[in-house]
């Protein structure tokens, strides 16, 4: 069985730095706060950043970056050691350290120092570039994406590509999948283009469809902060906002890496354009409100590189991580064939009951074992889909028998919800749920609402079309 490819992040890493202390005070001779230290951490920005939180989950990744012999330099292999594995280009000069003082959590001034210039690329890059599942450019400026440019064109040819791009870097390859710019970028990047102006989302539905075409690139997703993301696409006149799924508040530094590292991850994984940027934007809000890249928690561990992401495996690691702080996890199961109201206030009630809702997923054959011939009307991937884009669940399992004790087995939840439709004395899975010490629970369930009803009003609905149509 082969290895699955690796994803490969392409760019310029920096060592960011945060001295943490509180001012009181003025110095007594200039108008300038003093900052007693309390604490500093070092850690991977830029494409290092990026790299690392591509990585999260165990998915394999390869980061193309030039590194140095000075001390920042080692820093950062330091602290990817174990997360990703590096492939190096010569730097001739000094890594760059952006240092921020921060007092009581917001900067004062930031400090930048050090840089150097990318030496050409071997032959082990253009074999990585070559058997690459899918591919990130994040590009700070310093022109690592340039030493490799020709073969990031080679790989857009048929691998997807996301490039998040700086004003001062390098222009994305033709046949990008996907190029990131926030705000900032996207008026720098178009300052001087006739009739481009405003803040407005059609000012930048404007930029956006301007730098498409400019780099002849499949489609520009513009980061708008609280607004969300605007997708444009040569040629397409109207844009696709994809709001933001709560304000986030925090520190937003290294957000624009989250969401490009997400979106590049889903891409990978199969999904569309559309729905990589809808998990990007949920993934970079929560690294926001958890505290941005100054979170310690993100370097607190290395990431161990493991199998091809297994979304069950998230189920499992979901329950341990919120048993671990106190928390109660929730689950509940069915087969979810299609999806209506009722589904939708059940799960919704069932994640108000807990700190998390795990869903337990029947097969496609263990449905048609208990529903009959015909059954399911939607295939499990889609319905896991369905089912995960939900903002009330949190994690999706399948199982393949007819209930679902062994995988309750290996969940443990505290609290197993099923529909107004069941009696808790009916459930087979109480008596399960009692030997650890978990409690299976009852919810109301809307009436009149079942996929079975459904489908027969949705065949009567047919034999009334082809009688019309006779």
């Amino acid at each position: 069985m082969t290895a699955p490819k690796p994803l490969v992040v392409v760019g310029d890493v920096l060592l960011d730095e945060d001295i943490e202390g509180v001012a009181t005070r003025l110095a007594p001779d200039a108008p300038a706060p003093v900052v007693d230290v309390t604490g500093d951490r070092r850690h991977p920005g830029g494409a290092g950043l990026a790299a690392a939180l591509a990585a999260r989950g165990g998915r394999d990744v390869v980061l193309v970056t030039a590194l140095g012999d000075d001390p920042a330099s080692e820093a950062v292999r330091r602290e990817l050691d174990g997360r990703v594995r590096l492939l190096e280009l010569p730097l001739h000069g000094t890594l760059p350290v952006k240092t921020r003082v921060l007092a009581g959590g917001r900067p004062v001034v930031r400090i930048d120092r050090g840089g150097g210039t990318p030496g050409e690329p071997d032959e082990a890059v253009r074999e990585a570039l070559a058997g690459a599942h899918a591919v990130l450019v994040a590009d700070y400026g310093r022109h690592t994406a340039g030493a490799v440019r020709p073969q990031l064109e080679d790989a857009a040819r048929h691998t997807p590509l996301v490039w998040d791009p700086h004003p001062k870097g390098d222009p994305p390859v033709p046949g990008a999948r996907l190029v990131t710019p926030n705000a900032a970028e996207a008026v720098a990047l178009c300052a001087g283009a006739p009739g481009v102006s405003g803040v407005s989302l059609g000012a930048f539905a404007a930029r956006g469809t301007e730098l498409a075409e400019r780099w002849r690139v499949a489609g520009v997703a513009v980061t708008l902060g609280d607004r969300g993301v605007l997708l444009t696409r040569p040629g397409v006149g109207t844009p696709m906002l994809i709001p933001a799924p709560f304000r986030a508040v925090g520190d937003p530094c290294g957000a624009g890496d989250c969401f490009a590292a997400t979106t590049v991850a889903a891409l990978a994984d199969g999904l569309l354009p559309e729905e990589a940027l809808q998990r990007a934007v949920a993934e970079a809000a929560a690294f926001v409100a958890a505290g941005g890249a100054g979170n310690p928690d993100l370097w607190h561990a290395p990431a161990v590189p493991g199998p091809a992401h297994d979304p069950a495996a998230d189920a499992f690691e979901l329950a341990e991580e919120v048993r671990a702080r106190g928390g109660t996890v929730v689950a509940t199961g069915g087969c979810f064939d299609l999806v209506h109201a009722g589904h939708v206030g059940l799960l919704e009630s069932a994640r108000r009951v807990g700190d998390c809702l795990i869903v337990c997923l029947n097969s496609d054959a263990s449905v048609t074992r208990r529903k009959g011939a015909g059954r399911p009307l939607t295939p499990v991937a889609d319905r896991a889909r369905v089912l995960a884009a939900l903002g009330s669940v949190d994690a999706v399992v399948v199982f393949e028998e007819d209930t679902p004790e062994a995988v309750l087995g290996r969940l443990r939840p505290d609290v197993w919800v099923k529909g107004g439709d069941y009696s808790v004395q009916e459930l087979p899975e109480a008596e399960v749920l009692r030997s650890w010490g978990g409690q299976a629970v009852v919810l109301p369930y809307l009436d009149g609402r079942s996929t079975t009803l459904l489908a027969r009003r949705a065949a009567r609905a047919a034999v009334a079309l082809r009688a019309a149509d006779g």
